[in-house]
């Protein structure tokens, strides 16, 4: 009975959470139409650049002129989802200085639901443009349901690694507000270096090498290679690593997040009240 009760409050309380980041952040118009553009803007560059690229050499890797757009297209997403790691700290600061946050943080509720709550606020705020450009490169390069279903998950999984990443950010918004613009900076600094815009194959030898070493590049790698090979035995089989990395980093970063907002909040409060 205890624990009926329990899993009835999480869900009411996700339920609260998630209604409340949702209505504030689709209360101006002009701003969510802004949302939607900027990843747009964000590949129309190396679309461009890629097509003269394309001219000199027939390929980078497995990408070539035939199918560069589903890279293209799981760029766009990736972008989207890479919104929801800024999506925290952006509503925490709104909490703190409303003067609402100190309410919101002793007020009795798993912290995961808050990573919950503002998680799947965010999937929804940008499910239309998401769901489109995936449509959009299913039928430009069709692949199989399962493989379909499969690529979905891994979505799921990257967009709960930003999340985690967004809730560590946000309690530095709380506590310390000059480790947040370091610690964002960082974060950027490692997105860049995963490939999200361009092959592997375009970059120099040397910047190939810290590529190698970002834990990104591999997730957003093997979710393209996924795409290309529709084959998830066949993938398994390829990219054992990758998939390995996704998995672990899956589930470290939210439970890191979860615990470094704790301890952070516990030692050093709200700062610049």
């Amino acid at each position: 009975m205890n624990s009926k009760k329990i899993i009835k409050d999480n869900i009411t309380q996700i339920s609260a959470l998630t209604e409340m980041y949702l209505k504030l952040r689709t209360r101006y118009k002009f701003g969510i139409l802004i949302s939607y553009v900027t990843p747009i803007i964000s590949i129309l560059f190396p679309i461009i650049l890629m097509g003269t690229l394309f001219k000199f050499n027939d390929q980078f890797g497995p990408w070539t002129i035939d199918n560069f757009l589903v890279f293209t297209f799981i760029s766009f997403n990736i972008i989207l989802l890479k919104t929801i790691m800024e999506e925290f700290p952006k509503q925490i600061i709104k909490e703190k200085y409303w003067k609402t946050l100190t309410a919101l943080i002793i007020a009795p509720f798993n912290r995961f639901n808050l990573l919950i709550g503002i998680f799947f606020s965010h999937l929804i705020y940008i499910s239309i443009p998401f769901l489109i450009f995936s449509i959009l490169c299913y039928i430009y390069y069709p692949i199989s349901f399962i493989t379909a279903l499969f690529i979905v998950i891994i979505y799921f999984l990257i967009a709960l690694i930003f999340s985690g990443l967004g809730l560590i950010i946000s309690v530095f918004v709380i506590s310390n507000e000059n480790i947040w613009y370091m610690l964002s900076f960082s974060i950027n600094l490692v997105f860049w270096f995963s490939c999200v815009t361009y092959p592997f194959e375009v970059f120099p030898a040397v910047i190939q090498r810290f590529m190698l070493l970002n834990p990104l590049y591999h997730i957003i790698d093997v979710l393209r290679l996924v795409w290309l090979e529709d084959d998830i035995i066949l993938s398994f089989t390829l990219h054992p690593l990758q998939f390995l990395i996704l998995i672990l980093t899956a589930i470290i970063i939210p439970v890191i997040g979860v615990f470094i907002f704790n301890k952070v909040y516990k030692k050093y409060g709200i700062s610049g009240y």
